[in-house]
């Protein structure tokens, strides 16, 4: 009977964490912002502004985020994107 309780249980938590929505605008890998397009690296019109920044990117398969602006976790003032929101890393050129 006790294996029987120990077992529902752990079904149970299980189940709850696979049902648990992650909380929108969330990142892990970097912070939140809204991006009015995001294109490959290799893309003509971001390779072109990637030379005149002297930005080399290694990986040419990469998204780069163009005219992007941060948006705050907590949502306050109003903060929505109504474009593209992506998750950013590495954006500090």
């Amino acid at each position: 009977m006790q294996f029987k309780l120990a077992s529902l249980a752990t079904v149970a938590i299980a189940t709850l964490a696979v049902a648990t929505p992650t909380p929108r605008d969330v990142c892990s890998t970097g912070t939140v912002q809204c991006c009015n397009s995001v294109q490959a690296a290799s893309s003509t019109g971001v390779a072109a502004l990637l030379g005149l920044l002297g930005i080399v990117v290694q990986d040419v398969t990469a998204l780069v985020g163009v005219n992007c602006t941060p948006i705050s976790v907590i949502g306050i003032g109003g903060n929505s994107c109504t474009a593209q929101t992506v998750c950013c890393k590495d954006n500090s050129f």
